[in-house]
């Protein structure tokens, strides 16, 4: 049967007479529409072709309407993996959380900062005390060097008068060796009652031949404050010192000195779990060629290091200080420390403004509102500079709603550049039982709109709390050492050597900030039989 002709033919076919009308039904239903009616066999037979050629045409478009959902959501996959990928490689350390020795030479010579340019001059500024060699009013030794003869005539100066004299001063090092102590113990008779005493060795000398606190200290030093590997400690040993220290010498001090540290650790977590605020981060740790991780929660006079072989709240929990914190806990808003509902949490806002730098440079959709919270975010932290300064405890409250309004404004704005991805438009068959519907990934910089949303009071923390600093940068610093450690000594061959390098790092780093030198606060603990923890009594 012919296909019904559509409204532009008939029209057309009108305008030219009654004779093509006539042919046109013709062609189209057959003589019987002009001449008479079909026959109802026929009349039926043809509505039933009708009807099955309109059911097949549904389905085809019902197909094809599935489809093309199928194909656009493959495109839309597919564009949003090449922009992640273009993304990745645009990526370095002034726009991510990347570390500075993953970038490319290319983008080292361009390294931006988030720092501000000052407007102080380059050097040493106005009332700064420097470090300048000078001399000393006692020195060690004198040397002097007196003229024996006169220049002019060749006469002898021995003896005759000191008119002048000029001072110059060398810093040097003597040569360093061993000093050995013989401790002898002596046996003495009473000549009263005839008993035998025997005298007693000090503390500490436990053995016929054995290395003092002071070798121990330097050792250990090295290892764990310095980061050198333990055969190149060994190697520095010898040449510095004259002692030969072998690999198995140097683990028996390290763990020595952790074993002497457990008291320490525990008042140090317990110092932490008593402070206002306290910074958190962690970072992965090659342990007997696994990934293991050290978890950190610091201040400004305290630093705890924790291994452990998981990351999240399971590793938390068992090393104690977080669960129990109840002040300000300031982290990069990773999931595991949401779940400490007991303190409140505070978002590291450096991680915030790289990657809205990284929007800014490489997203031209995104640049209006990424821009207009980065300049938001750097004014507030200005402000609350400045009331710091004042020694004020906190920002006006009309100025914090000025705040507050236009960060919703700029996170309306970022909602309004993102909106939510289109839903799949079919099923993707996942097993024989059933179905369930592919999800589409959002775009990275919806979940940072999304998440600026949902935290926003994480975020503007800092403005509310002057005591809340900006940014997490105190715990990243104490981290750096850790990865530090595994590019210059590589990793640990067992979770014994990984604990003690905790142990003792976190007391030396404490110490540190304390005001203490670290070879005079190794010494201490191998010279006295409880280590100090010098919290508030700093030398």
């Amino acid at each position: 049967m012919n296909p019904l002709v559509d409204h532009r033919t008939i029209y057309d076919t009108y305008l030219k007479g009654p004779a093509a009308v006539i042919r046109l039904f013709e062609q189209a239903f057959g003589k019987y529409a002009v001449w008479e009616p079909p026959p109802s066999h026929q009349l039926e037979q043809s509505v039933a072709t009708l009807s099955a050629e309109v059911e097949r045409l549904q389905v085809r478009l019902s197909r094809l309407e599935t489809e093309l959902g199928k194909e656009s959501h493959r495109s839309f996959v597919a564009e949003r993996k090449v922009q992640e990928l273009e993304a990745r490689l645009a990526k370095n350390s002034t726009n991510s959380s990347r570390p500075p020795s993953s970038d490319p030479p290319s983008v080292k010579q361009r390294t931006k900062s988030l720092r501000q340019r000052s407007t102080k001059k380059a050097g040493g500024q106005p009332r700064h005390r420097g470090a300048t060699l000078k001399q000393v009013r006692e020195p060690d030794e004198v040397v002097v060097h007196a003229p024996q003869q006169c220049r002019g005539c060749g006469a002898a100066l021995e003896h005759e008068r000191v008119i002048g004299r000029e001072r110059r001063q060398v810093f040097d090092l003597p040569p360093i060796k061993l000093r050995v102590t013989e401790h002898r113990v002596l046996t003495k008779r009473c000549v009263r009652c005839h008993h035998w005493t025997r005298g007693w060795f000090p503390a500490g000398v436990a053995a016929p031949v054995q290395y003092g606190p002071g070798v121990s200290a330097r050792a250990v030093y090295l290892l764990n404050y310095q980061l050198l590997p333990y055969q190149r400690t060994g190697e520095l040993m010898q040449e510095l010192f004259g002692c030969r220290l072998s690999t198995a010498t140097l683990y028996r001090m390290v763990q020595a000195s952790a074993e002497k540290l457990i008291e320490t650790e525990l008042e140090i977590k317990e110092q932490l779990r008593r402070a206002e605020v306290v910074h958190a981060d962690e970072t992965g740790l090659r342990v007997a060629s696994k990934l293991h991780y050290v978890h950190v929660a610091c201040t400004d006079q305290l630093t705890h290091y924790g291994s452990h072989t998981r990351r999240g709240t399971r590793a938390m929990d068992e090393i104690g200080i977080l669960p129990r914190f109840g002040g300000t806990l300031v982290h990069d808003c990773w999931s595991a420390y949401w779940q400490y509902s007991r303190a409140r949490q505070a978002v590291c806002n450096g991680h915030i403004l790289r990657e809205l730098t990284f929007f800014i440079e490489e997203a031209a959709p995104q640049r209006a509102w990424a821009e207009a919270m980065k300049s938001l975010l750097l004014e507030i932290k200005a402000e609350v500079e400045r009331v710091r300064l004042t020694r004020q405890k906190r920002m006006e409250t009309e100025r914090l709603r000025e705040y507050e309004r236009r960060y919703d404004e700029v996170i309306r704005q970022g909602l309004e550049a993102n909106p939510l991805p289109p839903e799949p438009g079919a099923e993707t068959e996942t097993s024989e039982e059933g179905k369930s519907k592919a999800r589409c990934k959002r775009a990275p910089s919806l979940n940072l709109v999304l998440r600026l949303e949902r935290h926003k009071a994480e975020v503007l923390r800092f403005m509310h709390d002057v005591r809340v600093p900006f940014t997490n940068n105190l715990a990243e610093r104490d981290l750096r050492m850790i990865r530090l450690q595994q590019k210059i000594g590589g990793c640990f061959r067992a979770p014994d050597g990984s604990r003690a390098f905790c142990r003792v790092r976190s007391y030396l780093s404490t110490m540190k900030k304390q005001g203490w030198e670290s070879v005079e606060a190794l010494e201490r603990v191998f010279t006295t039989q409880r280590p100090p923890y010098l919290l508030g009594s700093g030398p």
